[in-house]
């Protein structure tokens, strides 16, 4: 157990050092901080801080910085979600506003995140269960190779290039895009992929080959879930931050490019009374990122749940970064329900 006024203490110590990168000593807290009392009551503060394993002396100075556990319990008792500047909520509204469907979105909502936290930014794309079909296009690129164009009511548009054995003029395809949308629009991915399977009667017997092919495709399209797909953006922040970890920085690097693991991440951290999930320091040890913190939030899309966040070293703006991911996460909800 610790005082109310050591708390104080390792509020301060987690915000300076986070802002500084130096251990922060007593003096130094005394003489940046309005506690009233000594810097001989101080370093008791720490000392009993240290003994309950919130704070280490990286070397032999003086000074203080945080430890994962440390800050877990800065993060879970002591930050300020500080709201973000009316600048920040303007550039979010601005900036994802302009995106035409979900890829896009997203991936200006990674690069955005990226820009408010100096972080690697992370989202998920949501899952296709609930969608339904709005419309398919199919536009002729060649005289045998046709891009098959299929967009959900969400937003989200999966494109893919069709071969063809041999011609198909632009009449045939026209009359084959108007059935196509007769048969599968408005339904949901499963049942367009159900639709989509065996006979169709879509068109003359003697283009039953091509037509298989277009539909086939179609049928992956639809079949397609990409909530196992993660879009990331800001890689190079963590070359900025190098200095944060105790070894070369290529082991977190090569562990964020394994997608399927940070998913599994995903799915393992609880939500905190803020919206939002915090996984620190060792916590992250069995998905080998032991020196990283990740912070998710949860959006949704036509009630399709997935999460997007930040990864960085353990010594991150808490305050500011949790703020901004949960904005991001919220607006996203918001626009992609709109749409």
């Amino acid at each position: 157990m610790v005082s109310d006024r050591s708390l104080e203490v390792l509020r301060v110590i987690v915000q300076d050092y986070v802002a500084s990168r130096e251990p922060v000593g007593s003096k130094s807290i005394v003489d940046r901080h309005a506690f009233g009392v000594s810097a001989a009551t101080i370093r008791n503060d720490m000392a009993l801080l240290e003994e309950e394993e919130l704070i280490i002396a990286p070397h032999t100075s003086s000074g203080r910085i945080p430890t994962d556990k440390g800050y877990r319990l800065f993060v879970d008792h002591l930050a300020d979600l500080r709201p973000l500047t009316v600048a920040q909520r303007q550039a979010i509204e601005v900036f994802l506003g302009q995106s035409a469907d979900l890829d896009e979105v997203l991936a200006r909502s990674v690069r955005l995140l990226s820009q408010l936290t100096h972080q690697v930014a992370l989202v998920q794309y949501p899952s296709l269960s609930r969608a339904t079909v709005r419309h398919i296009e199919l536009v002729p690129l060649s005289d045998t190779r046709v891009l098959s164009v299929l967009i959900t009511d969400s937003g989200r548009v999966e494109q893919r290039v069709v071969e063809l054995t041999r011609t198909l003029d632009e009449t045939a395809l026209a009359e084959l895009r108007t059935r196509l949308n007769a048969v599968v629009g408005g339904l949901s991915m499963s049942e367009a992929a159900a639709a989509l399977t065996g006979p169709t009667g879509l068109g003359p017997p003697e283009l039953q080959d091509l037509i298989d092919l277009i539909t086939g495709t179609l049928r992956d399209q639809v079949g397609a879930n990409r909530q196992d797909r993660l879009v990331m953006a800001g890689a190079a922040n963590l070359v900025r931050t190098e200095d944060d970890f105790s070894g070369s920085i290529y082991p977190v690097l090569e562990a964020i490019e394994e997608q399927v693991v940070l998913l599994r991440l995903f799915g393992e951290m609880a939500t905190d009374q803020h919206g939002v999930s915090v996984s620190i320091g060792r916590e992250n040890a069995p998905f080998g990122l032991g020196e990283t913190s990740v912070l998710t939030s949860g959006y949704t899309s036509h009630g399709d749940a997935a999460r997007l966040g930040v990864l960085g070293p353990t010594r991150m703006d808490y305050s500011n970064n949790m703020a901004a991911v949960r904005a991001v996460a919220r607006y996203l909800s918001r626009l992609l329900g709109e749409n």
